[in-house]
């Protein structure tokens, strides 16, 4: 078996997420650091309905809602861009940051590294195109650095490739 880990701390193991605009009007990427955890969502909706001649239900699968969830430890410049807060004259990713792109509704590229599998040669990489969501720092005595989740609602399927290096 191949399992595919993390190895947080481990150099090239860890999960790694990468946004771009992919609309262009961004220029560059942004590699989003200090995950503290990743969901990947890959839900079919089911039609259910009911039939006066059968005692049981009937189901049939239909389109997916596709979606990354995650928690970050906030850096300024990540979060916030490095433009100094001026995301809607940004002209780069990095510039606009997570907040600038999602206030601006950016519909981003993202690359999720999944981790290297136990072997250590290659890990899965998913990729896809969505949208910036579900923002809200928090800050607390029990959590004294500034973390939020951020959901990327997924704009149609992903796409895996299992051959991927950091």
């Amino acid at each position: 078996m191949a399992y595919i880990y993390p190895a947080p701390g481990v150099a090239s193991k860890q999960v790694t997420l990468s946004l771009t605009d992919s609309a262009g009007t961004l220029t560059g990427n942004l590699s989003v650091a200090a995950l503290q955890d990743v969901t990947v969502n890959a839900a079919n909706d089911v039609f259910t309905w009911t039939q006066l001649d059968t005692a049981s239900k009937n189901q049939i699968a239909t389109t997916a809602t596709n979606s990354l969830a995650m928690n970050l430890v906030l850096d300024k410049e990540t979060f916030f861009g490095t433009g100094d807060g001026q995301y809607s004259s940004a002209s780069t990713v990095a510039a606009a940051g997570i907040f600038g792109m999602s206030t601006l509704k950016t519909r981003v590229s993202f690359s999720l590294y999944m981790g290297d599998e136990s072997d250590g040669t290659e890990g899965i990489t998913l990729t896809g195109s969505g949208y910036i969501t579900g923002l809200a720092p928090t800050v607390s005595a029990d959590s004294p650095v500034w973390v939020s989740p951020i959901t990327i609602t997924v704009d149609g399927d992903y796409t895996v490739d299992d051959t991927a290096t950091p």
